[in-house]
């Protein structure tokens, strides 16, 4: 399991980059590159990262379900995500 402020680092960089979503789309569409360098570093996209909402898990994330893949296989041998079974031929 991922370190508690680990994963509050990740909900507060989302939260960043939800506030400067529009500010950093309407600097880049001037052009204006000097204004965009002076925007918080984690206000940017591109250092988000994909972390499972349970454990905090940063590698084997599943995006249809938010999960990683350990926590999937878990849940879903367990029978709690509907509409999922382990397969068989």
């Amino acid at each position: 399991m991922a370190k508690e402020g680990i994963k509050a680092r990740e909900v507060k960089r989302a939260r960043l980059v939800a506030k400067y979503a529009e500010k950093r789309a309407a600097l880049k569409a001037e052009g204006d590159y000097a204004a965009l360098d002076k925007l918080p570093k984690n206000a940017s996209p591109v250092r988000l990262h994909n972390r499972c909402k349970l454990t905090g898990r940063p590698k084997g994330y599943m995006r249809q379900f938010g999960i990683s893949r350990v926590t999937f296989r878990e849940m879903a041998l367990a029978g709690k995500i509907p509409g999922v079974k382990k397969a068989s031929w």
